[in-house]
């Protein structure tokens, strides 16, 4: 009888050290999962919005050079955007913070010339679109 104790001892020390066991990985693995979807969801945000702003500044570098609108096509307006972008695009990744700092010196180099000179416009916008195209890599990259 002696020996059946020992045994059943042995065996509820094992089952409770696996259940501990079971329970850490488990917590360890929520953990983990919760810290990816938090920051997936962040750069989902802010690549969404990172598409409406590229599109907005789109729409004012359209709007300078062909409607030669200078309100809506204002370079302020366009200033502004285009920080908006640098900024949100540091909670993305690598590629669309470069490409980002790269449309902010495009822009720098062509605004005062956007509403007389296709070449500048033609510039900002494949500026832009590369970012647009990096912002859809990286969330079709998502987990």
């Amino acid at each position: 009888m002696n020996t059946d104790r020992v045994g059943a001892g042995r065996m509820y020390a094992l089952s409770l050290i696996f259940s501990i066991l079971f329970a850490v990985t488990g917590f360890s693995y929520n953990v983990w999962r919760m810290e990816v979807t938090e920051q997936n969801s962040n750069i989902r945000t802010a690549s969404f919005e990172m598409l409406l702003v590229l599109a907005s500044l789109e729409q004012s570098v359209y709007a300078a050079y062909y409607d030669q609108d200078s309100q809506e096509g204002s370079p302020r307006k366009g200033w502004v955007r285009v920080g908006l972008i640098a900024d949100l695009s540091m909670m993305t990744a690598p590629t669309v913070v470069n490409h980002a700092a790269d449309l902010k010196q495009v822009w720098s180099d062509h605004w005062e010339s956007i509403e007389e000179h296709q070449e500048s416009v033609d510039a900002v916008v494949e500026a832009i679109d590369q970012v647009r195209a990096d912002i859809k890599r990286v969330l079709a990259a998502l987990e």
